[in-house]
């Protein structure tokens, strides 16, 4: 086995602000959508498959605000081909949040018929989810983030949740199909714009988060106010956005990949690799800091349920993850998205051990103790993270990242796996 150098657990000490008072905030932000509602309607509230801080809580709110004018809520999946595309599999997701109809005291629709409800300047179709169309009004409650598959003013938030949302498969087809001729923001926007016309979109419920995966800031955007309110609030996210500190990374080792963390498993705004593929050249050539030589995943969350896209952004993995990959739930997802490259299987092998002896053995080298490599939980979690001592120095010379601890030899359990 390769000689490893000694880790040590670091912190990025990013800026903290006091906490939210969800309750207040949510409420004070309602009032913007109160005047909408009435008595009897019914009112569909869209949430969808990403790991949100405090979720459940949030949605508990959001419902229990809309029943105190009369109205009468229930929630959908507002996801695209998650969950292997089935209702079956969509509540699945959602009750990995906790989010079901016995906990939510809510119903539950999950329905993926859709109607095409109408077809933009650029003649692609725009499709929304029966059950929400039927309903007298729609609010949607999501993350604004930078999207993973493309670099603009808009990312993913509101707008793209209602296209491929309320789309279900087949509006999250058709704007992939339309975003590889038009670009992304096109598409987005103007498949958006139909279903602000056509539907019963009331407005959402914008969530940022900051480093620490927190709840920072929380807007309630009525639909007039949904594509300007959002790009702002892009701005903002960016500026939130965890990174890796450094400029040059060996071997990024990550836990867990998932839908919960990226819609790409991992995301590539913190990776610094496209899911539309990348390349394993070694030398760095200009390219964007961290420039990562090699990539191990070791497993899936829990809560993406086999599904494993974003594994072919990796170089290795283990046999376990392999075995665990739902592969109907991943190349339904890969293929909506048009991005068959993404479920690739990298190279794998049985235990951590051998998968980090055999990435280091694919660099050039000469002694493996001098491997600069980071192992962090997941993209959304690089406030803590382990480093070699190679990092040190660059490390000790940002004054943002604190050690935790001390340098000590990476710990590996009886069966070759990391602890």
């Amino acid at each position: 086995m390769s000689p490893l150098p000694r880790f040590l657990r670091v912190r990025q000490n990013f800026p903290r602000p006091a906490p939210l008072d969800l309750r207040a905030t949510l409420a004070a932000g309602f009032e913007k959508l109160r005047p909408v509602l009435r008595p009897g309607m019914s009112i569909a509230v869209g949430t969808g498959s990403r790991g949100i801080t405090h979720i459940r809580t949030i949605l508990t709110e959001v419902l229990a605000l809309i029943r105190s004018t009369g109205a009468e809520p229930f929630l959908f999946p507002a996801m695209g081909s998650h969950g292997g595309a089935t209702p079956e599999g969509q509540r699945e997701v959602l009750a990995s949040y906790d989010i079901t109809e016995a906990t939510m005291r809510t119903p539950i629709k999950a329905s993926l018929d859709v109607k095409q409800v109408g077809t933009t300047a650029d003649g692609k179709p725009v499709w929304c989810a029966l059950e929400p169309l039927a309903a007298d009004g729609i609010i949607l409650v999501n993350r604004v983030k930078p999207h993973t598959d493309f670099y603009g003013d808009i990312g993913s938030g509101l707008l793209k949740m209602a296209v491929v949302g309320l789309g279900k498969r087949a509006g999250a087809a058709a704007m992939h199909l339309a975003a590889s001729e038009l670009g992304h923001e096109r598409a987005i926007r103007t498949m958006a714009g139909v279903l602000l016309r056509e539907t019963p979109l009331l407005g959402g419920f914008a969530l940022l988060e900051n480093q620490y995966h927190e709840t920072a800031k929380i807007v309630v955007l009525p639909r007039d106010e949904m594509e300007q309110g959002e790009d702002a609030l892009l701005v903002e996210s960016r500026a939130l956005l965890p990174l890796l500190p450094f400029d040059e990374i060996d071997l990024l080792i990550i836990d867990c990949i998932g839908k919960n963390i990226s819609g790409t498993g991992m995301d590539p705004n913190v990776v610094m690799r496209s899911i539309d593929g990348y390349s394993s050249h070694l030398l760095r050539a200009g390219r964007p800091a961290p420039f990562i030589r090699r990539i191990f995943v070791r497993d899936l969350t829990a809560e993406t349920h086999g599904n494993a896209i974003g594994i072919g952004l990796a170089d290795f993995t283990t046999t376990r993850l392999a075995r665990t990959m739902d592969a109907h739930k991943t190349f339904t997802n890969s293929l909506t998205a048009l991005t068959p490259q993404s479920a690739k299987l990298p190279v794998y092998f049985d235990t951590d051990r051998e998968c980090i002896d055999r990435a280091l053995a694919s660099l050039p080298l000469t002694d493996t103790t001098t491997a600069k490599i980071v192992r962090i939980a997941d993209t959304l979690s690089v406030a803590a993270m382990e480093i070699s001592e190679p990092l040190l120095p660059e490390a000790k010379a940002q004054p943002h990242i604190g050690a935790l601890g001390e340098l000590r030899p990476i710990g590996f359990g009886a069966d070759g796996n990391l602890q």
